[in-house]
């Protein structure tokens, strides 16, 4: 299930506020609310590159992660599954997890590494602290 894909578009310099709520359980109604599952995320510019390291044991990085890119956004997908012979208690969070964030400005999406250890998933994108140059645009005259 490891794929990753890029496709560009211009971005926000502010977060979205999706971004902010998507830690929290839905509201959309309780079945939607107890499938709804925490990623815990860290997330920090360090040496020239936006690092994002999600909480995710228990799972296999090559069949059970998923990452995209699309307009400026990086979601992280997966997915734990349970051992259906287990006949005792569970607190582990089974099912689909889904996080998104938001990139920062001069995030170069060509530029994106992610690697698995330990039950950490770390994605990593350069940024570039180079604003772009002004540019004039001409005014053509219509006939």
């Amino acid at each position: 299930m490891t794929s990753f894909s890029v496709q560009r578009r211009p971005r926000s310099l502010f977060p979205d506020f999706s971004e902010l709520l998507a830690g929290f359980p839905s509201f959309a109604g309780p079945r939607l609310a107890a499938e709804s599952r925490l990623m815990p995320l860290e997330d920090e510019l360090k040496d020239g590159r936006y690092e994002v390291r999600a909480e995710i044991p228990g799972v296999d990085p090559a069949t059970d992660i998923d990452i995209t890119v699309h307009d400026g956004r990086l979601t992280i997908k997966a997915e734990r599954t349970e051992k259906k012979e287990f006949d005792g208690r569970s607190e582990f969070s089974y099912g689909s997890f889904v996080r998104t964030v938001t990139l920062p400005a001069g995030a170069d999406e060509d530029s994106i590494e992610a690697t698995y250890d330990k039950g950490i998933l770390t994605v990593s994108v350069a940024v570039s602290d180079a604003k772009p140059a002004e540019r004039r645009i001409p005014i053509h005259r219509a006939n």
